[in-house]
């Protein structure tokens, strides 16, 4: 049986990956002319290659590997690589710190893992000691009691209720802002460390839309991750993302398991037969090409964005399945669910590490995520790429287009050459030393690579609706943002049309985010609904469900037992857990002397 699958993102690439190990046969439709992977690719930047050396790399975007990730990796380890006994999951190396950087004052370095050694625990006193935060008590309780209500709430009440809540909401922001006394416009510690840090740094989601069910749950998985001393919380590729696991995917796929890739080629529409419910046809077109080419499979796989989906999407699909009107209603600018996300990388002559992880800059106005890349690749040297002459690689994504920088314009209305210096300053302006000098200086900085998915001087096709649309930059590949509510608008993998499936972000999952991880899990999904649809002996692929502590179920039963009977949550143990944490914090407060 013949499976076409349309688009090779990491979905795409997923599902033929399953479908092939199963006995399917394959073909791949996707639109970028050289690179696969979709947002999870790394580029060349071109021209910069001299005496034999390839270019430098380049990235869509930082990409990191949390220890809560199942489906993705369990696809890595099935991708040979050289002598790796577990394939392309061998590349992938364990972070041991996060750096939350602040405009004016010295980084704070915090662990990302369950404290193994003296400098771990020493950083633990550092941060407790010195970390100047400006958190109150009450900002602490009341963080501390949001996760405690959140972890001991049934899985009903999350999906059902916390789901049309906002992050914002649900974290009492503007309430603590007027509990603690802060001003309209002054910066608030509260939103700064507990609210914005954490929706901005995962996804491009804005605290006020982001809904609580999938803040909550992401969090809880990285501290859960952090108190499991046998677990990694992050974990970073030890190479380019191309040359360690998307080019030797890529082959696995079109060599031992026979997978046909078409390049340079995007799905253009669909036939469909409303009284058979069955796709007749896709038809692709070749970028090259304008002429249209049919393509019949007894199996359709959708792996492309929403905002492509919901364009293909035609009336007779509608007429077997009305519910794919959904689709459209998702990537429509009213629901805010598109947000762009996209990385820049600065190239320098001398390697700065930051820290053996990642950097939030906390209060930076375009949300600043970063990582310092070649302390992590030891054996991709960046003296061997372009000419030679480079030593260290920062890489950036930039989460907030729409908020004003330190130069008064947002980054979606700056010209290429204005992003990447406005981002340079905000990142010099963030990482001070104890001095208060920078870490970076204008000297270090060699040149710089944007996201070619950011296109200059076009009009935006979804822009958000708080500013025009018309700027000065466009975004090829926004990226899906978990808003409140917007779960009753996202498919399942399979539909009302009996040989189509859907594989992509956007799709329900377990993992519930736009990620490589989500992406991989729709996949599966997929796969599985083609092999019941097809009678299929071959097996189903395995799906993860979200681990959380077992020591806390019943606490969840008994909130399930109250949600059934329609009463609102209770703190059944009364809170103590909040208040063993607030007094741990007074005494040690009162302990240095400080009231």
């Amino acid at each position: 049986m013949r499976v076409a699958v349309l688009g090779g993102g990491v979905a795409g690439m997923s599902a033929a990956h399953e479908l092939a190990e199963r006995g399917f046969e394959v073909d791949v439709y996707e639109r970028q002319p050289v690179y696969v992977g979709g947002k999870a690719r790394s580029v060349e930047v071109p021209d910069t290659g001299t005496d034999n050396r390839p270019n430098l790399p380049g990235e869509h975007g930082f990409r990191f590997f949390p220890g809560f990730y199942k489906h993705v990796t369990d696809t890595m380890k099935r991708i040979p690589f050289k002598d790796n006994k577990q394939g392309v999951f061998d590349n992938l190396v364990a972070s041991r710190r996060v750096l939350l950087a602040r405009f004016g004052r010295p980084p704070l370095p915090a662990i990302v893992n369950f404290p193994k050694s003296l400098a771990d625990l020493k950083t633990i006193l550092q941060d407790l000691s010195q970390a100047d935060t400006g958190l109150t008590h009450s900002d602490i309780h009341l963080f501390a009691n949001s996760l405690w209500r959140i972890l001991t709430s049934s899985y009903e009440r999350r999906q059902q209720v916390y789901e049309r809540m906002s992050w914002w909401q649900f974290m009492q922001t503007d309430e603590q802002r007027h509990r603690d006394g802060i001003g309209p416009n002054a910066p608030f510690p509260y939103e700064i460390y507990c609210v914005g840090g954490l929706t901005h740094s995962l996804v491009a989601a804005q605290p006020k839309l982001m809904s609580i069910k999938t803040g909550g749950d992401i969090l809880l998985q990285l501290l859960l991750l952090t108190a499991n001393p046998e677990a990694h919380t992050d974990r970073i590729l030890n190479g380019p993302t191309n040359e360690v696991w998307l080019n030797p995917w890529l082959q696995h796929l079109t060599g031992k398991l026979g997978v046909r890739f078409h390049q340079h080629c995007y799905v253009k529409r669909f036939d469909c037969d409303p009284f058979s419910r069955q796709i007749t046809a896709a038809y692709v077109c070749y970028e090259e090409k304008e002429a249209e080419q049919r393509v019949e499979a007894d199996y359709y796989v959708a792996a492309v964005p929403v905002e492509r989906m919901a364009q293909l999407i035609n009336p007779h699909m509608l007429a077997v399945d009305g519910t794919l009107n959904f689709i459209k209603k998702l990537a429509a600018p009213a629901t805010h669910a598109l947000n762009w996300m996209n990385g820049i990388q600065y190239y320098l002559n001398v390697d700065v590490p930051l820290t053996p992880g990642h950097v939030i800059c906390l209060d930076s106005p375009w949300a600043l995520t970063g990582i310092s890349q070649a302390q992590f690749w030891p054996q991709y040297p960046l003296s061997g790429y372009g000419d030679g002459q480079i030593k260290g690689l920062i890489s950036i994504d930039v989460s907030n287009w729409f908020e004003k920088g330190l130069n008064g314009k947002t980054a979606a209305d700056c010209q290429l050459p204005e992003v990447a210096k406005e981002v340079w300053e905000q990142l010099k302006k963030s990482l001070v030393q104890a001095d208060g000098t920078s870490l970076l200086t204008d000297a270090m900085l060699v040149r710089y690579h944007i996201d070619s998915d950011i296109e200059p001087g076009t009009e935006h096709v979804l822009p958000p609706p708080i500013r025009s649309p018309f700027a000065a930059s466009h975004n090829t590949e926004p990226l899906l943002v978990n808003t409140a509510n917007s779960w009753s608008l996202r498919p399942e993998s399979f539909c009302g049309i009996e040989n189509l499936f859907l594989a992509s972000d956007y799709v329900r999952t377990n993992t519930d985010l736009a990620t490589m991880e989500g992406a991989n899990e729709a996949a599966r999904r997929a796969v599985n609904g083609i092999i019941a649809a097809s009678g299929s002996s071959a097996p189903l692929c395995q799906i993860w469900p979200m681990h959380e502590p077992d020591v806390l179920a019943v606490l969840r039963w008994r909130d399930r037992q109250r949600f059934a009977k329609g009463l609102p949550w209770v703190d059944v143990l009364e809170g103590w857990p909040t208040r063993l944490l607030h007094e741990a914090n007074y005494w040690w407060h009162r302990a240095r002397g400080v009231r």
